[in-house]
C-alpha cells in the first residue's frame, strides 16, 4: 500500500495512527472537519457527511481506515449524532466501493454491546463478553456502530471489500491513568471494566490494514486485563452475582471482554501495556 487515508486524522487516536503509518512509509492524508497542527501529513478538510467531498477527499488512495465520528452519547442531539456517524460511515464505504479501494479498516466500539450508556443497566449473558454476544444498545451510539458494521457488510457482498471493524473499549492514553478512580471498582462497571491503551488501539490499526482477511470482520479490541486491582472473580461474584456462565476460566485481573478474535484474524500479537506497568512506571519514577 502506498497511500492511506485517515479520518478523523486531527483526532486523539487518527493522529497517532497516522505518526506510525508514516514511520512504516506510508503516504498518508488525513480528513477531517478541520486542520490540526497534531499531523505532518497533506490534511484535507472535508465534511464526511457530504457525499461528494469525500469522493473527491479518497481519489488516489489506496486503503482507508476511518476513524471520524461523534464518540459517545453526549453533547448533541441523539438524532444528529446517529444521523453523523452512520451516514459518513455509509459515504466513506460508497466512495471507497466507487473508486476501487478493497481495504478499509472502521473505528466500532464495544458500547455497541449496550452496557456502557445503558439507561435501563442489564448484565451480559455470559462471561467473557466475545464478538457473538447480542449487541442491545439503548442509545443512538451504540446502534450507530451496529448500522457501520452491517453497511461494512453490505459493501462486502457487494463488490468484495475487505472492511474489519474494531470494536475499541475506552481508548486511554499513557500520561491519563493517573487520573483514573482504578480503585473504585463501581466506577467502571458499566463498562465491564475494560479498556485499550492508545498504544494498542493504533498498533491494532495498523495490524488491521496489513491482515490478509476475507469479508467484513468485528472484533473486540480490549486490554489483556481489567481497569480494576481487584481479581476479576471477586468483581463478578460482587457486581455480576447471577450472570452463572463463565466460559473461561479466570484467576488473576484477566478481561471479561474477549481479545481472542483480533488476535487470530489480523495474526497480532495482541495487547501489550497495563495500567499496571503505567502505575509501577510511576512508582519507580518517584
Amino acid at each position: 500500500m502506498k497511500t492511506i487515508a485517515v479520518t478523523g486524522g486531527g483526532g486523539k487516536l487518527g493522529s497517532q495512527v497516522i505518526e506510525k503509518l508514516q514511520l512504516q512509509g506510508h503516504d498518508v492524508v488525513s480528513l477531517d472537519k478541520h486542520l490540526s497542527d497534531r499531523v505532518r501529513c497533506r490534511q484535507i478538510i472535508v465534511d464526511l457527511n457530504d457525499y461528494g467531498q469525500v469522493v473527491g477527499a479518497l481519489a488516489g488512495v489506496d486503503a482507508i481506515i476511518h476513524l471520524a465520528a461523534i464518540p459517545a452519547p453526549l453533547h448533541y442531539p441523539h438524532t444528529y449524532i446517529f444521523a453523523n456517524n452512520t451516514l459518513s460511515g455509509y459515504h466513506v464505504l460508497e466512495a471507497a466501493s466507487l473508486l476501487g479501494i478493497k481495504k478499509v479498516v472502521m473505528g466500532s466500539s464495544e458500547s455497541s454491546y449496550g452496557f456502557a450508556w445503558a439507561n435501563k443497566p442489564f448484565a451480559p449473558d455470559y462471561f467473557p463478553v466475545d464478538e457473538q454476544h447480542p449487541q442491545q444498545p439503548q442509545e443512538c451510539y451504540g446502534l450507530s456502530k451496529i448500522v457501520n458494521e452491517v453497511t461494512a457488510e453490505m459493501f462486502h457482498r457487494r463488490s468484495g471489500m475487505q472492511v474489519i471493524s474494531l470494536r475499541f473499549s475506552m481508548i486511554v492514553g499513557p500520561g491519563e491513568y493517573r487520573h483514573l478512580a482504578i480503585a473504585k471498582a463501581e466506577t467502571f462497571k458499566h463498562i465491564l471494566w475494560s479498556y485499550i491503551d492508545i498504544r494498542d488501539a493504533v498498533d491494532a490499526c495498523l495490524a488491521a490494514l496489513h491482515a490478509d482477511y476475507d469479508g467484513a470482520v468485528h472484533v473486540n479490541v480490549t486490554a489483556n486485563d481489567t481497569l480494576s486491582d481487584r481479581q476479576t472473580t471477586e468483581l463478578l461474584a460482587t457486581f455480576y452475582p447471577d450472570v452463572k456462565d463463565l466460559r473461561t476460566p479466570f484467576s488473576n485481573r484477566e478481561a471479561i471482554v474477549s481479545n481472542g478474535m483480533v488476535k487470530n484474524v489480523l495474526s497480532w500479537g495482541g495487547p501489550m501495556h497495563s495500567w499496571a506497568d503505567e502505575e509501577q512506571e510511576q512508582l519507580t519514577r518517584n
